[in-house]
């Protein structure tokens, strides 16, 4: 198992560096760059630069030259000096503005992925150990109410209802109060309320899907023969449950989490935006809108490294689920 998770760690190395090649390759796909996009703002603004301006601009971002130097003098930087580039559009290194929203895109991204796994599990037991009863039924519509519902407008739906009923909106992260206020348990606590709506917006359709996933699943274990051998044994239905279905079960959630919390990441975007959330996900689209490759490359790899990585954790989290698969690991 040890030699396979570092031969699986070692594999990593060059797909990332194969990823990041492609990912630097196609931000630089639209035509123009970040000059071009900026004289556009600027000239909107009444402010027009000619064209020796952005030439001279452009030479001193260095994006006159080819994309395969400016990679291998970005991945070059990363390497040796841990430096990710510099941001054009928020004109400071890439590192202080990750820094800057990372800290909370990754308590908003954990805690939904939390919450989507507490929810969905249990309710997939239960839906499948019900089959057809009320309560199936009815976590059944919610769940499909929940997958075709899109992010945004559930947003809105829950902002409107939390200002009817409790007078906020709920938007953004913090009260104005302690948006620039140092950390205390006040803060810790405003932070959570205002979590409630986006955690259950962006966690919603995962857990939805994982609902149906999880019922299903449980629905064609239990009534296999190891589940009917321990019941003609006179175990607890309990704990038959919980030793073999579920386990079995579980299987296909476990080896999810890899491309979940990716998603869950990325999509954030559209409802940080509506709810003017402080995460990482309108960063990158701002990044996007201004070619600022830099920026947009090294959360993209951020986003490749996290897939790598939680498909490593997924086949660990599998091994130590199935036994099966520990041995076919054993064997490797």
């Amino acid at each position: 198992m040890l030699q396979y998770i570092v031969r699986r760690i070692i594999l990593v190395i060059p797909v990332v560096f194969f990823i990041s090649m492609i990912v630097f390759y196609i931000i630089q796909l639209p035509p123009g760059d970040y000059v071009s996009t900026y004289a556009a703002k600027m000239a909107a603004a009444g402010d027009v630069m000619t064209q020796h301006d952005m030439d001279v601009m452009r030479a001193s971002l260095k994006l006159d030259q080819p994309w395969f130097i400016q990679y291998l003098a970005w991945m070059s930087n990363m390497f040796i000096n841990f430096d990710f580039g510099y941001s054009f559009s928020y004109n400071k290194p890439v590192t202080a503005v990750i820094s800057q929203y990372m800290g909370l895109t990754i308590v908003v991204s954990l805690v939904t992925m939390a919450f989507t796994y507490a929810v969905a599990v249990p309710i997939g037991i239960y839906c499948a150990v019900k089959q057809y009863s009320i309560g199936d039924y009815i976590f059944s519509a919610v769940g499909f109410l929940g997958m075709a519902t899109p992010h945004f407008l559930m947003a809105i739906i829950l902002m409107y209802l939390s200002y009817v009923y409790f007078g906020d909106p709920l938007l953004g992260l913090f009260s104005s109060d302690f948006v620039n206020a140092g950390w205390s348990l006040d803060k810790v606590l405003d932070l959570l309320k205002h979590m409630i709506i986006p955690v259950i917006v962006i966690g919603l359709a995962n857990t939805a899907e994982l609902i149906r996933v999880m019922r299903g699943q449980m629905l064609d274990e239990l009534n296999k023969p190891n589940v009917v051998t321990a019941r003609s044994k006179g175990l607890s239905e309990t704990k038959i449950l919980l030793k073999y279905p579920t386990r079995a079960a579980m299987n296909p959630i476990v080896s999810t989490i890899g491309w979940s919390l990716t998603s869950i990441f990325t999509g954030s975007t559209i409802t940080a935006i509506v709810l003017n959330l402080p995460i990482q996900g309108p960063v990158m689209y701002n990044a996007l809108l201004a070619q600022d490759m830099y920026l947009a490359g090294t959360w993209l790899l951020f986003m490749a490294v996290l897939t790598v990585l939680g498909t490593l954790i997924s086949d660990i989290l599998l091994a130590w689920l199935d036994p099966k698969i520990r041995t076919e690991f054993r064997g490797m």
